[in-house]
Parts: structure tokens; C-alpha cells; sequence
């Protein structure tokens, strides 16, 4: 079976990293980049470490761009639930070479609660649907540029559920098998796929947790990193290397995770 599996996707599997040439690594410098989420958190701070690093042009993109305290950027309205709205984007800014998918919400909800339904469709929209729509509508332009890089910001609840964020975990697990997709189905136009997995980060999403947060810029400097060494994943902190390590485990750690437990075992490495 396992011998089957392998000849059914072997024609998909993207090159190791070995073999790359030195004009198929994404560069940063000269880099025209697209990040949603651009007006705080991470999404701000990917903004500013592009910048800093030399990037060409930065579209940043927000419901509400004039919110976006950063100047030298392209400020851009959109909502990431709007399909119409991120195809639009895309006919007009069709010099990028790195689509971010950054923005994100979480209700901070379990499914048994009143109101998860509408929590999970609305995180759903958002956290999937949201890259989905955007790298349909980027992936014709990425090509058009040479391939260029897709990074998608994922979690550690892709792959762990909490009780207080079921919805959410469900939206970011379902993310992480539209990122898997899009590297193999990308290859041939020789666009990276980067997944990037983090654990609580010192974000207003995050505010409400006491858990130890990693800095935003932390994880933005790893990305940046890995998208010019040619990666297709950021495994952010140890916690989540943790966790990661944890999913073949006999039982697996996804079985009945507590992360107050996991913190102190991700402390002691």
C-alpha cells in the first residue's frame, strides 16, 4: 500500500531542497510583496521586516488600510472573505512575487457553546477561504513572476485542539491541508509554499492567554529566513517542535492535549 501511495503522488513530489538553482530561492531584497492582516500583529511587523530587508514594493492590505501605521507601504482595502474583492486585487497588482497570507481571527470558542456554528463559519471564512480565494487568484500572477513564494500563516492548533478554541482549531487544520495542496500542485510553476507554525504569539489575538508568547518579529525573521533558504516549513518555538514531534507518538499528543503540561516538557530543551 505504502509502495502505491508513493507511485500515485510521485509526479507531484516537488524537488528536494538540494536541488534548487540559485534563481528559484526566493529573495527578499527587490521582492514585491502582498500581506494581508497589514494594519497590526504580525501582519504590521511583516510589513516593516520587508522593508528593512530590502523588498521593492509592499501591498499591504486591510479592511481598513488608513488604520495601517506604516509609511512606504501600498495601502489596500480588502476584506479576505471577499472573492471579488481579492480578484480585483490581484488584476491590479500583478508585480507580486510573495503573497502572505497572514490575516486571521479566533473566537475563542468550543463547539458545544451557543454560538460555535456562527464562530466556525466566521473563523472558516477568514483562516481558510480566505487563503484559499487568495491564492487562486495570486497563483496566475506568482507564475507570470517567476514563481515567486506563498507564505501561509498557520498554527499549532492545526494539528492540536484546546477547549476553548475548537472553531478555531478546525479553521487553521483545515489551512494546513490547503498549504500541503498548494506545494505540490504549485511545483510545476516553481512557486514555494511555505506553512508556518507558531504557538502563542505576543499578538492582541493572543492577549487573553498566559502561556510564554513568542515576539512577532521573532516569527517574521524566521519566515523571512526560511523563504531565502528554501523551506516549505517554520516551526516557530519549541512548544510547538514539541507538538510536532509529538503527532507520531503511540498515543499521539493530539489525542488529549494540554499545553499547561507541554509548556514545561518544551522548557526543559
Amino acid at each position: 500500500m505504502h509502495h502505491n501511495i508513493l507511485k500515485f503522488v510521485n509526479p507531484y513530489v516537488r524537488r528536494q531542497h538540494d536541488e534548487f538553482s540559485e534563481g528559484e530561492i526566493m529573495k527578499i531584497r527587490d521582492s514585491v510583496a502582498f500581506v494581508t492582516g497589514a494594519n497590526r500583529g504580525i501582519g504590521l511587523v511583516f510589513a516593516k521586516e520587508l522593508l528593512a530587508a530590502g523588498a521593492r514594493k509592499v501591498y499591504a492590505a486591510a479592511r481598513n488600510p488608513e488604520s495601517i501605521p506604516l509609511s512606504g507601504v501600498e495601502r489596500v482595502r480588502l476584506d479576505v472573505t471577499d472573492a471579488q474583492a481579492i480578484a480585483s486585487a490581484a488584476r491590479v497588482s500583478g508585480d507580486v512575487n510573495l503573497l502572505i497570507n497572514n490575516a486571521g481571527i479566533a473566537r475563542w470558542t468550543g463547539f458545544l457553546s451557543p454560538d460555535s456554528v456562527e464562530a466556525a463559519r466566521a473563523e472558516m471564512e477568514t483562516n481558510y477561504f480566505g487563503p484559499l480565494f487568495l491564492s487562486r487568484a495570486f497563483a496566475p500572477v506568482l507564475a507570470k513572476n517567476s514563481g515567486g513564494a506563498t507564505v501561509n500563516v498557520l498554527s499549532i492548533l492545526s494539528w492540536v485542539a484546546v477547549p476553548s478554541a475548537g472553531t478555531y482549531s478546525a479553521s487553521k487544520a483545515a489551512a494546513w491541508a490547503l498549504t500541503n495542496w498548494l506545494r505540490t500542485a504549485l511545483h510545476d510553476q516553481e512557486t514555494q509554499v511555505l506553512g508556518v507554525h507558531a504557538g502563542p504569539v505576543d499578538t492582541d489575538m493572543a492577549s487573553g492567554l498566559t502561556l510564554p508568547k513568542v515576539t512577532p518579529v521573532d516569527v517574521v525573521r524566521q519566515v523571512l529566513n526560511a523563504l531565502e533558504t528554501g523551506r516549505d516549513e517554520v516551526i516557530v518555538d519549541e512548544m510547538t517542535r514539541q507538538v510536532k514531534a509529538g503527532l507520531s507518538d503511540e498515543p499521539g499528543i493530539y489525542l488529549n492535549f494540554n499545553p499547561e503540561s507541554a509548556v514545561p516538557a518544551a522548557s526543559t530543551n
